[in-house]
């Protein structure tokens, strides 16, 4: 990495050790599109990587981004050129259960980094999610009005709405539906293949519609909104919308493994959720497209992507050949 903090150093003092190149403070980078942003980034950039529970990278910054006091001292000791806004609470039934605590992380804690990057003359990339919108419609455009029917998605709103309002130079990046591997943080992909590699029937349901998208994906186009120096608000998600029923037997002919384990269920029928989901979150990707060189890659193809960084890390036992009957 490209900065120091020396052990001897004083609790809350941060030594940097400068380059010519820009600063970019990075939130949420023991997350999973986190870790991916600064493994792009860092060629390019002087990265400074935060956590708040468990670091990822060494050397890596503590803020927890809900005490205004340490964000501060961290933005004033670091003076970052551009900030990556992506730490938040994203367990969506957690936001429902525990609204205290969603509205402090995605709200507060978004208002807090907002807020010191105009401190500081430092540009905003703020991660956002697809569950703004209603699932009414399916393939939002920028335009769509945001209709959120859970309190996680309110919360992300809410944060939408703090960086508009305080920051002069932001970027607002709107997903769907995040997978990759990550040494310890679930999501979806991950559980399927765990589930059928464990021989484990699944329910999934087939009337849920999103746009999964690749985090290394999501990383590239994000350098590049970045390097380009975009602005506004952009729908950044893969190219294809499914359901997660189709998706999951993807998954499952991705990495070999027994499709008849997975059956079809109705969002109506799943009683594990506690917050509302919208029916068709999906998003329609064009603007964005228009804007950049990197790729939007499909389901297949960024399963395909996933599955080769499985052989290249060595995690062969994530994949277990059909057996012959």
């Amino acid at each position: 990495m490209e900065f120091q903090i020396p052990k001897s150093a004083p609790t809350g003092d941060v030594i940097l050790r400068v380059t010519e190149m820009e600063k970019i403070l990075i939130t949420g980078t023991s997350g999973l599109l986190g870790g991916k942003i600064v493994k792009q980034t860092r060629v390019h950039y002087t990265v400074i990587p935060t956590y708040n529970t468990k670091p990822l990278f060494p050397n890596s910054v503590e803020m927890n981004i809900t005490d205004e006091r340490r964000v501060l001292q961290v933005f004033s000791n670091f003076r970052p050129d551009i900030v990556v806004h992506m730490a938040s609470e994203t367990n969506v039934d957690r936001c429902e259960v525990d609204k205290e605590h969603a509205w402090k992380v995605n709200a507060e804690g978004t208002r807090n980094s907002a807020r010191m990057c105009n401190r500081v003359g430092a540009k905003i990339v703020y991660v956002s999610t697809d569950y703004v919108f209603d699932g009414e419609k399916g393939l939002y455009t920028e335009e769509d009005e945001p209709n959120p029917i859970s309190y996680y998605g309110l919360t992300k709103l809410e944060g939408e709405k703090y960086v508009t309002e305080t920051c002069r130079d932001y970027a607002i990046v709107r997903t769907s539906v995040l997978y990759g591997w990550h040494p310890w943080k679930p999501n979806f992909v991950k559980w399927v293949i765990k589930s059928l590699r464990d021989s484990k029937p699944i329910s999934v349901v087939d009337d849920h519609y999103n746009s999964p998208t690749l985090a290394d994906n999501l990383a590239e186009v994000m350098l590049e909104i970045i390097k380009k120096d975009l602005k506004g608000l952009y729908h950044t998600a893969g190219s294809e919308r499914i359901n997660r029923f189709e998706f999951a037997l993807k998954i499952a002919e991705t990495f070999d493994l027994d499709s008849s384990l997975i059956k079809p269920t109705k969002m109506s029928e799943l009683k594990a959720w506690v917050a509302k989901r919208p029916r068709d979150s999906s998003l329609c990707v064009d603007k964005i497209k228009r804007e950049l060189k990197t790729k939007l890659l499909n389901v297949k193809e960024g399963l395909r992507k996933m599955e080769e960084e499985v052989k290249r890390e060595g995690y062969n036992s994530t994949r277990r050949t059909r057996e012959k009957t």
